[in-house]
């Protein structure tokens, strides 16, 4: 074989490497660090199709550093990013629809998160998702509780004039109609809205607050235990376009990773509420448990509050929220 030819077919084989080597990528993005419970479900799924060896790898931008928190969903719904792990009430002003995901005392429970997620309700919830070509891979609820930067959080009369972050509008008309300011902002701007004095007192996920290490800045944790006034619908999203688009191989790989990971989702998200309670702890924070009669006057007061208001103003909203209290 001449020195040409042989040059030629190294050059052939060295072209076909790099194109099986960048075969397929997917940019996946999400607000928070490596340590937290949804990057270790984005990367398990990135690890599983890895070892499928379809030729898909995805790439994780962990700690918002692609997209703002609160600005995943358009670029997801416009291909512009492939996948998100992200809290869908974030996206209530695009789709009010999303809001019912995070609503107070809606949901009781972990298993009862879990039933929700097979519902009715959530396929009314991801036909409004089709709609701005977005599809669900991982479904996943987290819980969450109160801080507190001078005091305990754990009936409505504890709010009243205090400086308040809340997840979603749901809880902020709920707050608001405690006597709470409200101040909105993403959960990764927690610690500093304390440490300036901002914020007072917050709610948020159970993992976002070890995560962001807000133990470092509050005198009083209430957790979701027997009581957990705050659900959160936090899912792994896809562009609906690039998933039809991956070859039949790709597609089962990543189905395959995402119902591996859901099952993971669920198990740490039972464990996150004592893990987070005993954090706080450690750190010298005070454990405060919210008991019946407390949970009881928050749902009453979401339900003339936040309840009221999602059936305003959104269209459907309640027949959708009934299909949600229909879920036992």
């Amino acid at each position: 074989m001449n020195l040409k030819l042989t040059a030629t077919i190294a050059s052939a084989a060295m072209l076909a490497g790099a194109f099986t080597a960048s075969a397929e990528e997917l940019r996946l993005s999400h607000q928070w660090s490596t340590k937290d419970v949804r990057h270790q479900v984005a990367q398990m799924v990135a690890d599983e199709v890895a070892a499928a060896n379809v030729d898909l790898e995805i790439k994780i931008f962990p700690s918002k550093s692609l997209f703002k928190p609160r600005e995943q969903y358009k670029p997801l719904s416009r291909g512009q990013l492939d996948m998100t792990v992200f809290p869908l009430s974030y996206a209530g002003g695009q789709q009010p629809a999303y809001n019912l995901t995070l609503m107070p005392g809606l949901v009781k429970n972990h298993d009862h998160a879990a039933r929700l997620n097979e519902s009715e309700f959530m396929g009314q919830i991801e036909e409004i998702m089709a709609g701005d070509d977005v599809m669900v891979l991982v479904h996943g609820y987290l819980a969450g509780g109160f801080v507190g930067k001078d005091k305990c959080i754990t009936a409505p009369e504890d709010v009243k004039g205090q400086q308040t972050r809340a997840a979603g509008k749901a809880f902020e008309q709920m707050l608001a109609g405690a006597g709470a300011s409200i101040a909105s902002m993403a959960s990764s701007e927690i610690y500093n809205a304390m440490q300036t004095g901002v914020l007072t007192a917050a709610n948020t996920s159970s993992s976002s607050f070890v995560s962001y290490r807000i133990y470092e800045q509050v005198a009083c944790y209430t957790p979701a235990s027997d009581f957990a006034l705050w659900f959160m619908y936090q899912p792994l999203m896809m562009n609906k376009s690039t998933f039809d688009g991956l070859n039949a191989d790709q597609q089962a790989a990543l189905l395959a990773a995402s119902e591996k990971a859901e099952a993971f989702y669920l198990a740490e998200a039972k464990k996150q509420d004592a893990a987070s309670a005993q954090v706080f702890a450690d750190n010298g924070v005070d454990i405060a448990e919210m008991t019946q009669e407390e949970f009881d006057a928050w749902r009453a007061l979401a339900q003339e509050t936040s309840y009221v208001k999602f059936v305003e103003d959104t269209p459907g909203g309640q027949a959708l929220l009934d299909l949600a209290l229909s879920v036992e």
